[in-house]
């Protein structure tokens, strides 16, 4: 860890002491180098975070110190105790939600949301195949897609499949059979939409698991990052791949990043963000959270996620005086 003097908030900012922030695997490809709209290194990871304001720059009218909010970082920095940041992307945390579970909510969930209700256009009865479905994302594409009407399958290792069976999916186990090949099998004609953060021939195979006009979401590169090391040529191979698979008739590939949806919809953001928190609170949703590792021990955290070694997400907790 690094320490640094308390940033004071410029002018449309607001200074947020963090309580709780989330750790993704994006950081660990941002780290990398290996995903679009990733910062230039040296930088400090984290893409969401929930706290209370602190204190307000100059022309701050929009939000009031003491309030618990949260908000998705556009170029990360979430790993700290405070972060300033512009007003207008702080949104506010219902009272009845606490600020882990907020935490565990906000970027897997609005992720997914977006995917799920930006992107695709899923009707109730339709079926999903959902990658890496025990991870933060993908327990939050099941517990969204259920909450939809849609029927879903999840891969995993034998030993999350619990994990899966318990968010309403069929688990399927990529490590000992072919689940592409048994998806068909099960719903004969294939699935109506697929959420593949893999790439590499994982996004040409989940393409060939769709239906007649179903759609590929691809929303990361984690094979582009093995055994600690990277490989740009099958993080940028695996881009150029969904941009073809795209050109194809018969059905439809995109790759989803949150920075590029919002800025074709920017009001997306907040409606999003804000639905999510209210789902939260209302218990249509419940984030799985796999431990909550105080801040000074994030090197274990990013251990854990880059050893696939949990279930769900991991909270960084502050503990301030």
């Amino acid at each position: 860890m690094v320490s640094s003097d308390v940033p004071e908030p410029r002018a449309g900012e607001a200074r947020v002491r963090v309580l709780a922030a989330g750790v993704s695997y994006g950081d660990v490809l941002a780290r990398a180098g290996v995903v679009p709209d990733a910062p230039k290194p040296p930088f400090t990871p984290g893409y969401d975070v929930t706290g209370t304001v602190d204190r307000l720059g100059p022309e701050v009218t929009s939000v009031t110190a003491g309030t618990q909010v949260t908000a998705l970082l556009n170029a990360g920095g979430g790993y700290a105790e405070f972060v300033c940041l512009p007003a207008d992307r702080l949104v506010p945390v219902p009272n009845a939600v606490d600020a882990v579970h907020s935490a565990g909510t906000v970027l897997n969930y609005f992720v997914a949301y977006q995917m799920l209700h930006r992107l695709s256009s899923l009707k109730p009865g339709q079926r999903i195949l959902v990658h890496g479905a025990a991870g933060g994302v993908g327990t939050a594409l099941l517990q969204l897609a259920r909450h939809a009407g849609l029927h879903t399958f999840g891969t995993a290792s034998a030993a999350k499949h619990q994990i899966v069976s318990d968010q309403g999916a069929v688990p399927l186990d990529y490590q000992r059979e072919d689940a592409f090949k048994r998806v068909r099998g099960l719903t004969g004609d294939g699935v109506d939409a697929v959420y593949d953060p893999i790439g590499g021939a994982s996004f040409l195979r989940s393409y060939r698991a769709l239906r007649a006009g179903g759609q590929l979401v691809a929303y990361g590169v984690s094979r582009a990052l093995k055994d600690g090391r990277r490989n740009r040529v099958t993080a940028y191979t695996s881009f150029v791949s969904v941009k073809a698979l795209g050109l194809l008739p018969a059905r439809r590939a995109t790759f989803y990043t949150a920075n590029s949806l919002e800025k074709s919809q920017p009001n997306a953001y907040r409606e999003d963000l804000a639905a999510v928190l209210r789902m939260l609170a209302a218990g249509e949703i419940e984030p799985v959270i796999a431990e909550r590792i105080p801040l000074a021990q994030v090197a274990r955290a990013r251990e854990l996620l880059e050893r696939s070694a949990v279930s769900g997400k991991i909270i960084l907790t502050c503990a301030h005086p």
